[in-house]
């Protein structure tokens, strides 16, 4: 079937989670022999590398937010790369909506949803239309998350299904956790580490505020971020207002030594589908504490530290004393670095994401693709 078969896949401005996705589904589209075409801002190919794993790339400037001007030139540049596609799969709402105007009317159109919209204002509410319209031009809605999917068939959506995405799994570390613990300043403190985009849905900021409360602690621990973002110059403003002990590492690739070198993992977001950091550090067998937000609770069970998300302030206190509570306690973190892993070993494989992908292509383009 796919050796006949022309994928498109379509995301916009990423510098993880879903960037991380389309490649590992374009590399595993590409070995099952679909001829895969990533579209997408020329930055994702420099980061992801989608042809080093047999997909072919064409660069599309997708911004983050609307843009009248470049959104015409992207649907422009999508109308022609998309000419020759027999589905079109786009990653998330921006690169669905544009899809939809510019994909060829015999192409299905499938959007993986990995995000809800958080917009307040004017913005939201036009984001909100455009969040239906791209809802019922899809021909197949696929969700990261079970509140996604709940969302998307209120939306109106015509044919919405569970699709979890699975995390890549991460290669093993290669530099000694003691070295990367003294290259960061942690040789001697605890090292709580937190890896994601700077984006305000990320909720460093509700992290940034609880570190703020351990200058006290003796040691003071060191709280890493890895990652970049819109919202890094407001971190790294409020990092400094409050002398919180917090250093912002920037994108980083050596996350699995960052992982082998933590005391505790965590995730401060104020809404996540499947969060891939949760699902790596529980793979790695470190302590997670996260928000209890979006499809986390389902993901993590209770192998990880669930912090209730109410006001700030409330959020800021709970997730402090969930942090301080397993670096107080080497057993209650011997318990849930242990959890982990049996947890991540009940999760879909990148394979079992593929085959979902792949069955519903075989489905929108007949059994002969």
């Amino acid at each position: 079937m796919g050796e006949r078969s022309r994928v498109a896949l379509v995301l916009g401005t990423s510098t993880g989670g879903i960037g991380r996705h389309v490649r590992s589904l374009a590399a595993g589209l590409s070995a099952d022999g679909y001829r895969v075409t990533v579209l997408g801002p020329p930055d994702t190919e420099v980061r992801f590398g989608f042809t080093a794993v047999g997909a072919g790339f064409r660069p599309v400037g997708i911004a983050a937010g609307l843009d009248p001007v470049r959104d015409g030139g992207a649907v422009a540049a999508l109308r022609r790369g998309l000419r020759d596609a027999d589905v079109v799969h786009a990653h998330g709402m921006r690169a669905g909506l544009l899809a939809a105007v510019a994909r060829p009317r015999t192409a299905p159109l499938v959007v993986t949803w990995h995000n809800v919209l958080m917009a307040g204002g004017l913005s939201g509410r036009v984001l909100g239309v455009l969040e239906r319209v791209v809802a019922r031009s899809a021909t197949v809605c696929l969700c990261a998350s079970d509140d996604l999917v709940g969302r998307l068939l209120a939306l109106g959506a015509r044919d919405v299904r569970p699709a979890p995405v699975a995390a890549p799994v991460l290669s093993e570390p290669t530099t000694a956790a003691a070295d990367v613990r003294r290259a960061l300043g942690a040789s001697d403190r605890p090292l709580v580490l937190s890896v994601g985009r700077l984006h305000p849905q990320k909720g460093y900021d509700l992290l940034v505020d609880a570190a703020a409360g351990w200058r006290d602690r003796d040691p003071v621990p060191l709280v890493a971020i890895a990652g970049s973002g819109p919202a890094e110059e407001d971190l790294a403003a409020r990092i400094a207002a409050s002398g919180a002990p917090v250093v912002l590492l920037g994108h980083r690739d050596d996350v699995a030594d960052l992982l082998a070198a933590c005391d505790v993992a965590v995730v401060s977001s104020r809404w996540e589908a499947r969060q891939l950091f949760a699902q790596e550090a529980l793979r790695a067998g470190r302590p997670l504490v996260t928000t209890a937000v979006g499809g986390v609770p389902g993901l993590v069970g209770d192998a990880a530290v669930l912090v209730p998300v109410r006001d700030d302030a409330a959020t800021v206190a709970a997730l402090s004393a969930a942090v301080t509570g397993v670096l107080d306690d080497p057993d209650r973190a011997g318990t849930y670095a242990a959890a982990g892993p049996r947890r991540a070993a009940t999760w879909p494989t990148e394979a079992d994401t593929l085959s979902r992908v792949e069955a519903v292509y075989a489905e929108l383009l007949g059994s002969d693709g």
